[in-house]
C-alpha cells in the first residue's frame, strides 16, 4: 500500500514540475512578446495558459484520489494540502501571463525599451516561480526561503518602473496610455512574484508544519 502511495505521490511532484515549467514558459512568452513586439507569441502564451488550466484540474484529482484512496501520514497530509494550494496560485500565474499578453496586443508592436526594468522583473519572477516549485519536489526549505527574498527584488523594480514611467509622461505626455499600458504589465509581474511567494509558504508549511501568514507575517 505505502509503495502504491510513495508512486503517487512522485507522480504528483512529477505534474507540478510540468505545471511549473508551462508557467515558466508562458512568463518567458510574455516577456518575449513584449520585448520583440510580436503579437503572434501572445497566442502561445494564451495556449499555455489553457493547459494551466487543465493541469491544475489534473492535479486537483489526483490530490483528492491520494487522500481519499490512501491513508496519509502527517507529513504526506501536509505535502497533499500544500499542492491543492499551490496549483491555485500557478493557476492564476497562468492567467496574469495572459493577461500581460493580453495588454500586449494594444501596443502596437511598441517593446518597452523605455522602461528595462520589466524585462528584468520578468526574469526575477519566473525564476521565483522555478525555486518555489524546484523547493516543494526537494522539500527544501533554504530554497523556498531564497525564492521569498527574491521578492524584493520584484518589489524594488517595481519601484523604479513606476519613476521611470512618470518620467516618459512628463517627458512626453502623449505616451501617457502606452505608460499605463506598462505599468498594468509590471504590476502583473508584481504579481507572479506574489503568487510565488505564497507557493514557497506552503513548501515551508509542508516541510514544517507551520504557515507564516498563520502566525501574522
Amino acid at each position: 500500500m505505502r509503495s502504491r502511495f510513495d508512486e503517487q505521490l512522485a507522480t504528483l511532484h512529477k505534474e507540478l514540475t510540468q505545471m511549473g515549467a508551462m508557467c515558466e514558459d508562458a512568463i518567458a512568452a510574455a516577456s518575449r512578446a513584449l520585448t520583440m513586439g510580436d503579437v503572434k507569441l501572445t497566442d502561445k502564451v494564451l495556449s499555455l495558459d489553457g493547459e494551466i488550466n487543465r493541469m491544475e484540474r489534473t492535479i486537483e484529482t489526483l490530490c483528492l484520489k491520494l487522500l481519499l484512496q490512501q491513508q496519509p501520514v502527517a507529513r504526506d497530509l501536509r505535502q497533499i494540502s500544500a499542492a491543492l494550494k499551490m496549483i491555485t496560485d500557478m493557476e492564476r500565474i497562468g492567467t496574469q501571463a495572459a493577461d500581460i499578453a493580453e495588454i500586449i496586443t494594444f501596443l502596437d508592436g511598441r517593446t518597452g525599451d523605455e522602461c528595462e526594468q520589466i524585462r528584468f522583473m520578468a526574469d526575477a519572477a519566473s525564476q521565483m516561480v522555478t525555486e518555489s516549485i524546484d523547493a516543494f519536489v526537494k522539500q527544501d526549505i533554504l530554497l523556498a526561503g531564497a525564492a521569498m527574498e527574491r521578492d524584493d527584488v520584484v518589489d524594488d523594480l517595481f519601484l523604479q518602473v513606476k519613476s521611470s514611467l512618470i518620467e516618459l509622461i512628463a517627458q512626453k505626455p502623449t505616451d501617457g496610455g502606452y505608460a499605463l499600458d506598462l505599468l498594468m504589465i509590471a504590476k502583473y509581474f508584481e504579481r507572479i512574484g506574489d503568487h510565488a511567494v505564497n507557493i514557497a509558504e506552503w513548501v515551508a508549511f509542508s516541510v514544517t508544519g507551520e504557515h507564516k501568514k498563520s502566525k501574522g507575517i
